[in-house]
């Protein structure tokens, strides 16, 4: 990865982040949205948003489907907040790896007091 794809990956995260925070008032939004991770092209052209929600799996599904209709919304707003020659197109995939740890900690808490 350049420089300058990480210049952009960062920024991506830092304001899709604020735009979720400050500028998205959708009440199917459940719960806190957290951007984990951005994975640009080499061109800059696609971006693919690494998100994770605390909420229960009908929250979750509200909220995916909330932010795949907010999407256009959200890339409109990118492209008034950095300065690049083509806004990336963006494409929003759930991150299961901070649930995946949470029930890893939990089993292995259960391991420890030996309830298992």
């Amino acid at each position: 990865m350049t420089l300058r794809n990480e210049r952009v990956r960062k920024a991506l995260m830092r304001e899709i982040s604020d735009i979720l925070l400050k500028e998205i008032k959708d009440p199917n939004i459940a719960g806190i949205v957290s951007i984990t991770d951005v994975e640009v092209s080499h061109d800059n052209s696609y971006a693919k948003v690494f998100y994770s929600v605390m909420a229960d799996e009908n929250g979750r599904n509200r909220t995916e489907k909330a932010i795949s209709a907010l999407t256009p919304k959200i890339r409109y707003e990118i492209g008034k907040r950095i300065r690049l020659r083509h806004t990336p197109e963006l494409r929003f995939v759930f991150d299961e790896s901070l649930e995946r740890g949470l029930r890893i900690t939990k089993l292995i808490d259960k391991i420890s007091k030996g309830e298992l």
